[in-house]
């Protein structure tokens, strides 16, 4: 029995690499969309799993976005900067 051709084309069971979001915001509006999709249970099952790993994606953008922010903030703290109402 012949075997089958082997194709040298990618399969297409391997996801294409999502965009990196524009900023914190579009990110974050992009999460939320995903997880109304998700929570409403009307997404195809077939679009489920790359719909969480979306979110997962996402999630770590923002996360890593607010831990620079932090950064930054303690970072002026240390330079004498005051909480608010005190001079």
């Amino acid at each position: 029995m012949p075997k089958a051709p082997v194709s040298s084309a990618p399969s297409a069971a391997v996801p294409a690499l999502s965009p990196v979001p524009a900023s914190f915001e579009a990110a974050q509006e992009e999460l939320e969309q995903l997880v109304s999709q998700l929570e409403s249970g009307q997404m195809p099952l077939e679009k489920l799993l790359s719909g969480y790993q979306r979110g997962a994606e996402l999630l770590k953008f923002c996360r890593g976005k607010l831990e620079a922010v932090e950064e930054q903030i303690k970072v002026l703290d240390q330079g004498g900067l005051k909480a608010w109402g005190q001079e």
